[in-house]
């Protein structure tokens, strides 16, 4: 009785298993993701009280983006002293997008671009100077500090 149980299990198992198998290129029912790709471009030098423009590019595909679902920038300092919340920027087409700022506090900021197309999203972070260093963000870059951005994070 029991050997007669487990070849029934054995083939009712083996049957399973080869019913998931008999459909062909089963993995292109599922929704095929296509990543977003950003490219961010900021001034060389960032001078203080001087309105700058930050500029992204968005490929998805290999190619320039039409229109994204949104595209936002964040800014702030390492000193915690200065801090914008997420802006919208504009569409310059070509899947350019910019944001000009004049930013009055000389050091260490960074930007954040949250951006999102068909279910994409991407958030990248970069690091720039405005002006001169002050001696906390020297002493925050030569310590190699993990930037704790508590606080700094939304969601959409």
């Amino acid at each position: 009785m029991r050997k007669k149980f487990i070849s029934i299990l054995t083939m009712l198992f083996v049957f399973l298993l080869s019913a998931c198998s008999n459909q062909q290129a089963v993995e292109k029912l599922y929704a095929q993701e296509s990543p977003l790709k950003i490219e961010v471009f900021i001034p060389e030098s960032f001078s203080a009280n001087k309105k700058e423009t930050i500029k992204v590019q968005l490929k998805q595909d290999g190619k320039p983006l039409k229109e994204a679902d949104y595209v936002h920038f964040e800014i702030w300092n390492q000193e915690g002293s200065v801090y914008y919340s997420m802006e919208s920027a504009i569409s310059e087409g070509n899947g350019i997008y910019s944001l000009s700022k004049d930013l009055d506090v000389e050091g260490l900021y960074f930007i954040k671009v949250h951006a999102s197309n068909n279910g994409s999203i991407i958030t990248p972070q970069k690091q720039f100077v405005v002006g001169k260093l002050t001696e906390n963000d020297e002493k925050f870059l030569n310590k190699g500090t993990k930037l704790e951005i508590e606080g700094h994070e939304h969601h959409h």
